[in-house]
C-alpha cells in the first residue's frame, strides 16, 4: 500500500508542524507519515475487504496497521527525496527535513523501518500476496512517480496515480487470497480518480509548483486543458463506477450511491471548466472539486461494503 495523492483538504500539508523548540520527536514522527493522508486510503483498503467477504477483526487490524505503517513508509522516504522541492514551496517548507528538525538520514532510515516492518507483518500474519501488493505499491509510488515522473512529465499524477490505487488490491487480496476482475475494477476506480482530485489543488498551487519546477498539468498543458482533462477523466471514472453492476458483483445500492455520488463529482469538474470559459472566478469550484472528491471516494467505497453486507 502506497500514497501518491494529497488528500489534506488544508491550505497547509498535513505534514507540517510549526518549528518550535519543543516540537516532541513523535509528532514528527507521526508528521512525516501523513495521517490525514493515510485516512482516505484505509478507507479504500477496509471496504473492498467486507465487499470480498467477512473478514475478521483481527485481520482487519492486522492490514490496517500493516497499511498505515507501508504508506506512512512511502510518505517520510517522499520527504527524504523532495526535500529540495520541500525547502521552496510555501504548504511544505516547516516540514520536519525543511524546518531542520529532523535529518534526511534520520527520515530516510524511519520510512524504511516503517515498510520492513509493515512488510513482515502482513506476509507472517495475513498472506504473503497482500504483503507484496502493498510492497509493490511502496515501491511504485516511491521510485516511479517520486523518483522519476513527478519532476520530468505531467503525465506525473496519471501514471503515478497507480500506487494510490494499490490499497483495495491489498484489502481484497487478504481476504480472499487472490485477485479477480471486482478488484481489478476497484484498482481502476481509485486510478482514475486520481487525476481530477489532484489536478483540482494542482490549478490552485500553480505559483508553487512553479517554484519548485515540478511539471503539474496546469503548468505544461495550461489550465483550460487541464479543466477539459479532468472532465474527460471524470467520464471515465463514473462509467468505472457502474461497470461491476453490470456483471453482478454489486446491487441496486451501491449503484444508486454511484449515480448520485458521481453526479455531483461530475457536475463540480464541469462547474470549474464553465467558469473559466465565462472568464469568472474558478478557484472555489475548484476547492469544492478537491474537497469534494475526497468524500466522493470514501462514500462510494463504504457503499460497495454496505452493498455487499444487504445482499447476505
Amino acid at each position: 500500500m502506497s500514497a501518491n495523492v494529497p488528500v489534506s483538504t488544508a491550505t497547509v500539508d498535513p505534514a507540517v508542524v510549526p518549528p518550535t523548540m519543543d516540537t516532541p520527536l513523535s509528532r514528527d514522527l507521526i508528521a512525516l507519515t501523513k495521517p490525514r493522508i493515510i485516512s482516505l486510503l484505509l478507507v479504500t483498503t477496509a471496504a473492498p475487504m467486507y465487499a470480498a467477504g467477512s473478514p475478521s477483526i483481527w485481520t482487519v487490524l492486522l492490514v490496517m496497521l500493516g497499511g498505515y505503517l507501508m504508506a506512512g513508509g512511502a510518505n517520510a522516504v517522499n520527504m527524504y527525496i523532495d526535500r529540495d522541492i520541500d525547502d521552496v514551496m510555501a504548504r511544505t517548507r516547516l516540514r520536519p527535513i525543511p524546518s531542520g528538525r529532523m535529518s534526511p538520514t534520520q527520515v530516510l532510515a524511519f520510512g524504511i523501518f516503517c515498510a520492513t516492518l509493515a512488510t513482515w507483518m502482513l506476509a507472517h500474519f495475513v498472506n504473503v500476496l497482500t504483503a507484496g501488493l502493498a510492497l509493490a505499491g511502496f515501491y511504485f509510488y516511491v521510485f516511479i512517480y517520486t523518483r522519476i515522473l513527478k519532476r520530468t512529465s505531467p503525465q506525473n499524477i496519471v501514471i503515478g496515480g497507480a500506487a494510490g490505487a494499490f490499497p483495495p488490491l491489498v484489502g481484497w487480496a487478504a481476504v480472499t487470497g487472490s485477485l479477480d476482475v471486482t478488484a481489478l475494477c476497484l484498482f481502476l476506480i481509485v486510478f482514475y480518480w486520481t487525476p481530477p482530485h489532484f489536478w483540482a489543488l494542482a490549478l490552485l498551487k500553480q505559483v508553487d509548483y512553479g517554484r519548485a519546477r515540478v511539471p503539474m498539468a496546469p503548468l505544461v498543458w495550461g489550465e483550460r486543458e487541464t479543466m477539459w482533462q479532468m472532465v474527460w477523466y471524470t467520464v471515465i471514472l463514473l462509467a468505472l463506477t457502474v461497470l461491476p453492476v453490470l456483471y453482478g458483483a454489486f446491487g441496486l445500492f451501491y449503484l444508486g450511491s454511484a449515480l448520485i455520488l458521481g453526479g455531483l463529482l461530475m457536475w463540480g469538474v464541469l462547474t470549474v471548466l464553465w467558469a473559466a470559459q465565462k472568464a469568472q472566478p474558478w478557484t472555489g469550484p475548484a476547492w469544492w472539486v478537491y474537497k469534494y472528491s475526497l468524500l466522493y471516494l470514501a462514500l462510494l467505497f463504504v457503499a460497495m461494503g454496505v452493498d455487499r453486507a444487504l445482499s447476505r
